[in-house]
C-alpha cells in the first residue's frame, strides 16, 4: 500500500551537510508516522529521527539533536532529512520507514514499510 524510495545520499566532508528525501506512494501516506533509521557496517540498525503526521511533532536520537531535522510535505508525499554538521560516525545506509500505527517508535519492528536505503559517507 505504501512504497518508499530514498535519495540524496552521497560523500561529504566532516562538517558538511546533506538533505535526504523519502518519496512515498499511496493515498494514505499522510496518516503514517515516518522515521529515519541508519545502519553502519557491522552494527545494528538504529533509530535516528521520526515525525508523526504533523511536522510540528518530531523525535530524534540524542546523537543527532541539534544537527538533524526531519520534515514532511504531505502534499508531495515526501519526507526530508536535513543533516548538518555531519561527522564520520554518521556514515551509514539511511532508511526511511513508515508505521501504520501512526506513532514514532525507536523499535524497527513497529514499522510496516521500508525503503531500500541510501548511502551517506562522511570523510574525516
Amino acid at each position: 500500500q505504501v512504497q518508499l524510495v530514498e535519495s540524496g545520499g552521497g560523500l561529504v566532508q566532516a562538517g558538511g551537510s546533506l538533505r535526504l528525501s523519502c518519496a512515498a506512494s499511496g493515498r494514505t501516506f499522510s496518516r503514517y508516522a515516518i522515521s529515519w533509521f541508519r545502519q553502519a557496517p557491522g552494527k545494528e540498525r538504529e533509530f535516528v529521527i521520526g515525525v508523526i503526521r504533523s511536522s510540528e511533532t518530531t523525535y530524534s536520537a540524542d546523537s543527532v539533536k541539534g544537527r538533524f531535522t526531519i520534515s514532511r510535505d504531505n502534499t508531495k508525499n515526501t519526507v526530508y532529512l536535513q543533516m548538518n554538521s555531519l561527522k564520520p560516525e554518521d556514515t551509514a545506509v539511511y532508511y526511511c520507514a513508515a508505521s501504520s500505527g501512526f506513532l514514532v517508535s525507536r523499535n524497527s519492528r513497529n514499522y510496516d514499510y521500508w525503503g531500500q536505503g541510501t548511502q551517506v559517507t562522511v570523510s574525516s
